[in-house]
Order: C-alpha cells, then structure tokens, then sequence
C-alpha cells in the first residue's frame, strides 16, 4: 500500500519541486534581466494589478468582439507576461508549480508535432495560437495568486454572463433568426428556438456560460453580504435557464455533469459540520433527490424529453449521425499518423480532413476534445493531456482539503474551477465549441485558478480578503 502511494504521488507530481527544477534550468537567467529598472519605475509598481486589468479587459469583451480582437488582446497579455518575467524581482520559479512543466511539456511535443507536420505552415498557425493560450494561463496562474484579483475577475466574468444570459433570455420571449440549421427539420424540434444570444451559435453559448452556471452557485457561498448572495442566486437562475434554452444536448450534459460535481464537492466541504447521521445520509440523499429532479423534469417537458431521447437514438439524428461520420474519419487520421499526429490546429486539420471524409460531411474539427488531441499531437500529446488532467484535479483535491481545514471561502471558487472542468470536458467530448477563444479561454482560466492555490503564497485564510464582488 505504501509503494502504490508513492507510485501515485510520483505519477501525479505531488512531490515534484518545481522551482528547483527551474533554478537548475538555463532559463533561470532569463528571469530579472530588467529587475533594476522594474524598481525604479513607477508603473510597474502596481505589475501584478495591471496584469489582472488585462486578463479581466479579455474576459469582459469575448463575447461581444470577434476573434481577431480577442486574439490581440491575448498577444498584449503575451507580451506584458514577457515584461513582467524578465523585469521580475522574485527568486526564479517562486510561482513554477509541476501543472505549469506539464503544460509546457505539452507545448513541446506540439511543436515537434509541428516540425513533422505534413502541412507544416498551417501547423505553424496553431502553434502559434496554441502558445498565446499557453502564456495566457501562465499569466493569469500568476496573477490569480492575489484573492482580491481573483475576486475582481470572477465577479466581472459573472456581471459579463448574466448580460449574455438576459438577451439570451430576450431571445427565447421574442423570437431569434436561425442563422443555421442547428436542429434537425425533421424532427419535433424543428420550429423551436434555440437561443444564441452575442455568440451566434447555441451551443457555442452554452459551452460559454457552463463557468457561469457554477461560478454563480459558488458565489452564493463564497461572497459574504446577503445583497450579492441574492444577486448571485438571480445569476444562476438566469445562466441556467440561458443554457438550457440552448437546446444543446453537448451544454446540457456537462451542466448536469458540472452541477452534480459542484454538489458532491459542496457536501463533502460542510460535511465537517454535520452530525454522524448526516455524515453518512447527506450524499445518498442527495444523489437521490438529484437524480429524481431531472428525470422529473425529462417526463415533464416534453421539448426536453425529446431533446434528451435523441442522444440514444444513434445515427437516426441526423447530428449524431455527422459526428458518427467525422469521428470515423478522424478515427482513420490518426490511424495513419498515430505518434504526433498532424500538428496542432484547425488550419492543419481543414488541410488534411478532406482526404478521409465521408461525402458530405465537411467539419471543422474532429467535435471531440480527445480525438481532436490526438490527430493533432498524436498518442504522445493525447497521454501528455490525460496526464495533466490527472495533475490537476490530483493537485486540486489536495489543494481543497487544506482551504478546507482552515475554513477559507477560497474553497468555493477552486470547487467551482473542478466542476466546471469536467462540465467542460463533457460537453466537448461530443462538440466543437472548446477551441473557439470564448470557451477556450475560459478553460484555461480554470486550470489557471487551480494552479494559482498550488502557490504557497496563500497559505492561510487570514492573508486572504474575503471573495466578494468588486
């Protein structure tokens, strides 16, 4: 038992010192090349606050702007993480933790993917995107040490969605223009709206507020005055039934996912304050009830029923049926290059699909996170990302025990990071919508939340202000 412990902790990292690895690393000298002039100037006194500026101004603006802008504003984040890397005054690697290596472990093996790319040029342009995302999270993990940055940023990313939410919401009232055909004419569906809101794609926002859905039930507990409690109560109840409205059968599956994860987490949490009766019933119970409430609601609504019956109804739907065809494609893709794959990127992908699809199912992607993964990084890439999930939840759960012991609200966004995580894994197992910038970013938001309480800069409850909107 003790040799599968250490197996487990060495295989998860647990007992990995990143920072000596980064001392005994030649990129130790690349850190405080500018710290002089960092301590005489007078902006960069406040470096830390300005990188949470930028992070918040991406999150605050991507659902109303258009790729380009938002790919702008991920090079200006780029940039300032160079700035402050090179200007920094901390000892080299203070805030490395082992989810960063793995991180850039897996930016490695994309870039020999890359190199070995038989479409090397488009390869190239989702390197190059792949490595905007990647300084993004570092960043951010960075700067989300800081609660109060934290705090700022999750109540803007909230006050954002429950926009996005009303005129979803406006939408389902007053009707919407289909901008494509996202149910199937011949089904039971076919006449009802499915809300887009700013996105222009249902399941595009449904993928978007999943965060928002569990960032606003964390809130509930996690801010202190009874004002932004009812606030974030209104925010859930909005997000919610935004999401549902979508129709997206992708959305619907990791809002239950995610809801179901929260819940457990949350039990689990104030577990320690219950008697033993309650101890041993409250998570049955809840299960139960849970389970009882959404097949209660399958039965009642019939759109919904019909919605959630065609998951099973295989290729008799005619979308089950497309993703059935573009995953046996890809299926062949990665059959022919199965080590490193393509190379990372819709543009390589777009390149080399035709070639093995079936007539009259032209994709944009392989419509699943893991078999996107491993057509453009090959077998390597999809075990380096399995890996860093293991990592992150592993180093999640270890990090929730100990705001657990010591009573801080912090636990309340790192359970909500965890859950939305597998929400979001959930929905792109059977979609599209994770390697557009609206969701994308958002999911490296959450692995930069989970990394940020690795750091031990925020080891007590009493260095930390409460999480209450900014």
């Amino acid at each position: 038992m003790e040799r599968m412990s250490s197996t487990w902790q060495n295989l998860t990292l647990l007992n990995l010192s990143a920072q000596q690895w980064l001392q005994s690393s030649h990129l130790r000298y690349l850190v405080g090349l500018l710290r002089s002039w960092r301590q005489g100037s007078w902006l960069m006194q406040w470096a830390e606050p300005l990188g949470g500026l930028l992070v918040t101004i991406v999150f605050g603006v991507a659902p109303f702007v258009s790729n380009t802008l938002i790919g702008v504003l991920l090079m200006a984040c780029a940039a300032y993480w160079i700035l402050l890397t090179i200007s920094d005054d901390a000892d080299p690697g203070s805030g490395i933790t082992p989810i960063h290596l793995l991180v850039i472990l897996y930016w490695g093996i994309a870039v020999v993917a890359t190199a070995l790319s038989p479409v090397r040029s488009a390869a190239m342009e989702g390197l190059t995107k792949l490595t905007l995302y990647i300084l993004f999270f570092i960043l951010m993990a960075r700067v989300l040490r800081s609660p109060r940055i934290r705090s700022t940023l999750m109540t803007v990313y909230l006050l954002v969605a429950l926009v996005v939410s009303i005129f979803g919401l406006r939408q389902w009232f007053f009707g919407a223009d289909a901008l494509a055909t996202w149910v199937d004419p011949e089904s039971s569906l076919a006449g009802t709206t499915r809300v887009y809101s700013f996105l222009g794609n249902p399941n595009l926002l449904a993928g978007y507020l999943l965060p928002a859905v569990v960032f606003s039930a964390a809130a509930v507990f996690a801010w202190k005055r009874w004002l932004p409690k009812a606030l974030a109560v209104i925010m859930w109840l909005a997000n919610s039934a935004c999401l549902i409205l979508t129709f997206s059968r992708g959305g619907w599956i990791g809002f239950v996912l995610a809801n179901f994860c929260l819940l457990v987490l949350l039990v689990h949490w104030f577990s320690i304050y219950l008697p033993r009766f309650w101890r041993t019933w409250i998570l049955p119970i809840v299960l139960g009830v849970s389970a009882a409430v959404v097949g209660l609601a399958i039965l009642a609504v019939e759109p919904l029923r019909d919605r959630v019956l065609s998951m099973f109804s295989g290729r008799e739907d005619s979308s089950n049926n497309f993703r059935i065809n573009v995953w046996m494609a890809v299926i062949e893709m990665i059959k022919d290059r199965p080590i490193l794959g393509i190379g990372p990127g819709n543009d390589a992908f777009n390149r080399i699909y035709p070639q093995y699809q079936a007539t009259g199912f032209t994709a944009l992607s392989a419509y699943s996170i893991f078999l996107e993964v491993a057509v453009e990084a090959g077998l390597i890439g999809l075990s380096c990302f399995i890996w860093i999930l293991l990592v992150i939840f592993t180093q999640g759960w270890t990090q929730l025990q100990r705001l657990r012991k010591l009573g801080s609200r912090e636990g309340f966004w790192l359970m909500a990071a965890l859950a939305t995580m597998i929400g979001m894994l959930a929905h792109g197992t059977v979609d599209t919508v994770w390697y557009r910038p609206q969701v994308s970013t958002l999911w490296w938001l959450m692995l930069a939340l989970v990394t940020s309480y690795c750091v031990p800069a925020i080891a007590t409850p009493e260095s930390e202000p409460a999480s209450e909107p900014a």
